[in-house]
């Protein structure tokens, strides 16, 4: 599951015991208040009338009859014994010195738990215990706040009774449900606030770790991409070296071989007339002689000289790739007769050697191959430099070109080229169009600190 998901699970569980239990602890303590609170304002109002009436009490057991008439007077009005139906006088041990119920004047009674604590000079309020044998008398059967009120004697301040007043509760339950609902309406709103408050920001972080991650995901794929590239690039040169090697083995021995059997037999000859010219008896038989050995050597020369044109290069290391191309197309129309068309962005920077001999031997090839199998016919070289891959190609329109200049070639051919290409870490193509036509295309990256030298 998302962690969006979690959270609501967890937190919403977690949130809402919180809000159970805060709501529960709350609610009660505000009952609690409020009930304490009633009990005070009642206990005030009652201790107005109550204390006066029954200072008697310190000496006597009972309220004597005329305190007692008035406090009946006093407690008859409708509308107060429709608040407090009932009151009660206790003395300590549970005697009753006063009740609106006259047979329980004078009894005694097990003391209620509020009796105990107003005798310790505290008020108390509970709700009354309809199974208490002085309620069974009368037959009480309706709930009622039972508010235990001490009275002190005016000279000493000691507790010398303590007065029960019974409230109906009709009031005070309306009170305590309006109290409740307010205080639930109030937990419940915090808490939804802080649970929508923490969603949010938990929703916030969970968008931001799966766009992390799917990014994340992304660039594994481009990286795992990038390796299998450079692990297929690596090997590709890896296989173009060990041909360009080879090719180059052959290639030696082929000069080897070209020099043994041109300047090397010559040479030799020469070295055999030498001894002719030394034999000769006449001056016109050793001038003859010397022609023959000068005739011999000047073909060795010309056959090294020849061998030695295919192997050189021009001086391109510090050249811009436009004027190595320049040079390329210039060689290629002296030596064949024939017109190549270039188009060539402005790549004004100096290249690698290794890529400047590449291009050289790329161009020089290319148009060997155009103008021997198409006779030169719609020469044309393009090249530009594309967010650092530099892309060549050389086209012709096809055609049949003379068979005798098919010794017009570079050395190495186009396998040659293919692995001095890949062994730059770039890409050869050659693509035959259906009119006869023949592309032949190469791209390779150049590196940065190579197009700002």
């Amino acid at each position: 599951m998302s962690l969006t998901r979690q959270f609501v699970l967890t937190g919403g569980v977690i949130m809402l015991v919180a809000m159970l239990a805060a709501g529960l602890f709350i609610g009660e303590i505000a009952s609690r208040t409020t009930i304490e609170n009633t009990a005070s304002s009642t206990a005030l109002l009652m201790d107005s009338f109550v204390s006066p009436l029954a200072h008697a009490l310190a000496t006597e057991d009972i309220l004597p009859p005329e305190e007692r008439e008035e406090l009946n007077e006093l407690l008859s009005g409708d509308h107060f014994k429709q608040r407090f139906p009932y009151l009660e006088i206790w003395k300590e041990g549970g005697l009753v010195a006063y009740s609106t119920t006259e047979n329980l004047i004078g009894r005694r009674f097990t003391p209620p738990d509020g009796l105990i604590v107003a005798l310790g000079g505290e008020i108390s309020a509970q709700y009354a215990n309809l199974d208490a044998r002085e309620h069974l008398d009368r037959g009480i059967d309706s709930k009622y706040l039972e508010i235990y009120v001490p009275v002190r004697e005016h000279s000493s301040g000691r507790v010398i009774a303590v007065a029960e007043i019974h409230e109906s509760t009709q009031q005070l339950e309306h009170e305590l449900w309006w109290l409740r609902f307010k205080t639930w309406l109030a937990v419940a709103g915090a808490t939804f606030i802080i649970m929508f408050g923490l969603f949010g920001i938990v929703y916030r972080g969970n968008q931001l770790i799966l766009s992390q991650q799917r990014q994340l995901r992304g660039r594994m794929v481009e990286i795992e991409q990038a390796a299998q590239h450079n692990r297929i690039l690596k090997e590709r040169s890896q296989r173009a070296s060990g041909r360009v090697a080879e090719l180059m083995e052959n290639y030696l021995r082929r000069i080897g071989a070209d020099l043994h059997d041109g300047p090397a037999q010559l040479i030799g000859f020469a070295a055999l007339s030498v001894e002719h010219v030394r034999r000769a008896r006449t001056d016109a038989q050793r001038e003859e002689e010397l022609h023959a050995l000068e005739t011999v050597l000047s073909d060795a020369l010309r056959d090294i000289r020849t061998t030695s044109k295919g192997l050189m290069l021009p001086e391109i290391e510090d050249l811009p790739l436009p004027a190595v191309v320049r040079q390329v197309v210039s060689n290629h129309e002296l030596r064949t007769g024939t017109e190549v068309l270039v188009h060539c962005d402005d790549i004004s920077h100096p290249l690698t050697h290794a890529i400047n001999i590449c291009v050289y031997r790329f161009l020089q090839e290319s148009l060997n191959n155009a103008f021997r199998h198409a006779g030169g016919n719609g020469q044309r070289i393009s090249c530009k430099l594309d967010d650092s891959v530099l892309s060549l190609v050389v086209e012709d329109d096809g055609g049949n070109g003379p068979a005798e200049l098919a010794s017009l070639d570079s050395g190495l051919g186009l396998v040659g080229l293919r692995d001095r290409v890949e062994s730059l870490g770039g890409i050869f193509r050659i693509n035959h169009r259906t009119d006869g036509g023949t592309r032949v295309e190469m791209s390779v990256v150049v590196a940065d600190e190579e197009q700002n030298d």
